[in-house]
């Protein structure tokens, strides 16, 4: 469960975010992973209450977690260290190439949904496809009302193009949604929220609501 110590360690992490602070406080990293990771495996569980492609795939939570080192070989930014833990549930994992569930766990920023992030080029061309031809489905399953109510402001892009992507006209019924380099939903959640009692159980209403969507986003790369 996710306790205020765990986000203890990561406001501590964001203050002091040197190799020396890390190791001088490795004990206390390994007790907020450990946190993490185990609300990682209860998100599997209840993900898999309702999502069957989860449920038969059964991910290895520690697949879905994101590694807490950054990456700063191409970056101005040299901090070692991410401020907060990330996890992404999918058919493979956090690797894999199909839309999932996320959850980000941050102090004051946390925020969960799901959808099909930044795809590759084929892949974000194969769910255009789908798009467009099964677009009543598609907007069906993007306003359905039990979406809208977890997620206000609905299916958001990962990044626009200006004008319509090769192979549709700008009258296509679907353009708007067309254009778009990625599909995924969105909810942040104060602190006392992620460390309440209940909170994997609100997460599990939360995804539930998106499950359509990455259904819909995932049918068409999973049978390819």
């Amino acid at each position: 469960m996710i306790t205020d110590k765990t986000l203890d360690f990561l406001q501590g992490l964001k203050a002091n975010n040197t190799r020396e602070w890390f190791q001088s406080h490795r004990k206390d990293y390994d007790a907020a992973y450990g946190d993490f990771f185990d609300a990682v495996v209860q998100m599997v569980e209840v993900i898999s209450s309702f999502d069957p492609v989860i449920a038969d795939a059964r991910p290895d939570p520690k697949s879905c977690i994101m590694r807490i080192y950054r990456d700063i070989r191409f970056s101005t930014d040299k901090t070692p260290y991410k401020t907060g833990f990330f996890a992404y549930v999918s058919k493979g994992g956090r690797k894999a190439p199909y839309g999932g569930y996320y959850f980000h766990l941050e102090p004051g920023g946390s925020f969960a949904g799901g959808g099909l992030y930044m795809p590759e080029p084929h892949l974000l061309d194969l769910t255009r496809r789908a798009i467009d031809a099964r677009y009543d489905e598609w907007l069906s399953t993007v306003t359905a009302r039990e979406l809208l109510a977890q997620f206000p402001d609905g299916i958001r892009p990962s990044g626009e193009t200006k004008r319509p992507p090769k192979g549709y006209e700008a009258s296509n019924p679907a353009i708007g949604y067309l254009k778009f380099k990625g599909y995924y939903t969105q909810r942040f959640f104060e602190d006392r929220e992620v460390t309440a009692p209940g909170f994997i159980e609100n997460l599990g209403r939360i995804y539930r609501a998106v499950c359509p969507v990455i259904e819909f986003l995932n049918s068409s790369l999973i049978e390819s």
